[in-house]
Formats: structure tokens, C-alpha cells, sequence
């Protein structure tokens, strides 16, 4: 009967060792997992990080594209604008310098 009770014992032990071989085999995996998943977790937010940056920086270019073509048209219609006024005073400025230089032409003469 000793011999029985000793040997249900070590049967037990030996129950409860594999079973803590087990949990501990269990919570390796788990672990791994937890870790492969967090790894992916952070590359996913990387790899969406980077693409965000991406995408805000072709919007910033596509408006800084949009205010230099603006700027330049409205610098074309200001020269437009100041030649449109030049060519129409070029008449009056060339006979007023056509007359001021018959007046000195006169006075010395």
C-alpha cells in the first residue's frame, strides 16, 4: 500500500511537471506571438507614417506648384499691363523729347 501511495505520488509529479513543462511551452509561444505581432503592429504604423508624409508632401508641392504658376500669371499681366501703358504714352513721350530737343536746338542756336 506505501509502495501504491508512493508510486500515485510520483505519478502526480510527474502529471504536474508536464503540465508546467506545457504552461511554460505555452508562454514561450504566446510571447513570440505577442512579439511578432507588436513587430508587425509597428511597422504597419511605420510604413502608414511614411506614407502619410508622402502624401502631405505631394499636397504642400502640388499648392506650392499652384501659388508660383499664380504668381507668375499675375506678374505677366502686370508687365502686359505696364507695357499696354507704356506703348500708349511712347507717342506723347517721343514728341515731348522731340520738342524739348528743337527748344535746346534753338536756344543755342
Amino acid at each position: 500500500m506505501k509502495t501504491d501511495v508512493l508510486k500515485s505520488i510520483r505519478e502526480t509529479e510527474e502529471e504536474y511537471q508536464a503540465m508546467i513543462r506545457d504552461a511554460q511551452a505555452e508562454r514561450k509561444k504566446s510571447l513570440s506571438d505577442a512579439e511578432l505581432e507588436a513587430e508587425n503592429l509597428v511597422l504597419k504604423a511605420q510604413k502608414d507614417a511614411g506614407e502619410h508624409r508622402n502624401q502631405r508632401l505631394a499636397e504642400a508641392r502640388a499648392q506650392a506648384q499652384n501659388r508660383y504658376a499664380e504668381i507668375v500669371r499675375e506678374g505677366e499681366a502686370r508687365a502686359e499691363a505696364l507695357k499696354a501703358t507704356g506703348n500708349k504714352n511712347l507717342a506723347e513721350a517721343v514728341d515731348f523729347i522731340v520738342t524739348r530737343f528743337k527748344e535746346q536746338l534753338h536756344v543755342k542756336a
